[in-house]
């Protein structure tokens, strides 16, 4: 037994730069099969760090949130994971599967960057004596190619994940943006190569069904 739970200790290491954080309680929840948050592990700041520490029976997604807040997401698996919580910095890092969702949303931020820096680029061309037309019909274009590029990275990531926590654990954060269940074209994607344990997980399975009758109930307003 003692040897069982050192080899599924977990620990995490955190550290913030804002001393306004000090005092701050930081809580790991876990999102239930009945939508409800489930407290996990909790700690207080004090002096820029925080630590939690304990054993994991699986590894599961969760969230790290500071009182009320979702902060991040994070897998909690066996070893060490680093947190890092400063203004232009927010990441989990030192186990493998964070390592790789860290990775992934890297790649996403860059990409949100481009599609910001777009509108810019726009102004810009105008200000230098392009065309208006010109302009906005070549930033579209980019802008196109930015969608398509941000669609592979998440479909790809989904379905090269679905025999770990990974892939469902980014859907289900991807559906939670959504304004209410629909089916995109992405999603689409996803379910045609999904696994059967992937369909039926409940929180997946209840958000099909549910956008199913949306997208039902459009197609009978028209």
């Amino acid at each position: 037994m003692i040897a069982f739970t050192s080899c599924n200790k977990y620990k995490i290491e955190g550290s913030t730069a804002d001393s306004g954080l000090d005092g701050r309680m930081f809580f790991v929840k876990v999102l239930g099969d009945d939508r409800e948050w489930h407290t996990i592990d909790s700690c207080e700041v004090v002096h820029g760090e925080f630590t939690m520490e304990g054993n994991v029976d699986s590894v599961v997604m969760a969230t790290l949130f500071m009182d009320n807040n979702a902060i991040l997401p994070l897998v909690i698996e066996k070893g060490k994971l680093k947190v890092k919580i400063n203004e232009s910095d927010i990441k989990v890092s030192g186990t493998p599967m964070n390592d790789s969702l860290y990775e992934f949303m890297n790649k996403q931020n860059s990409i949100n960057t481009q599609f910001n820096d777009l509108l810019h680029k726009e102004s810009q061309m105008i200000l230098n004596g392009e065309d208006p037309d010109v302009a906005h019909e070549m930033l579209n274009r980019e802008g196109e190619k930015l969608s398509k590029e941000m669609s592979d990275l998440t479909v790809n990531f989904i379905t090269g994940n679905f025999d770990n926590v990974l892939g469902r654990g980014v859907f289900l954060i991807m559906i939670n943006n959504m304004p209410y269940p629909l089916i995109t074209p992405e999603i689409t994607r996803i379910m045609d190569k999904a696994p059967d344990s992937f369909k039926e997980y409940p929180l997946i399975k209840e958000y099909m069904s549910a956008a199913h009758e949306n997208m039902n109930r459009a197609r009978q307003q028209y």
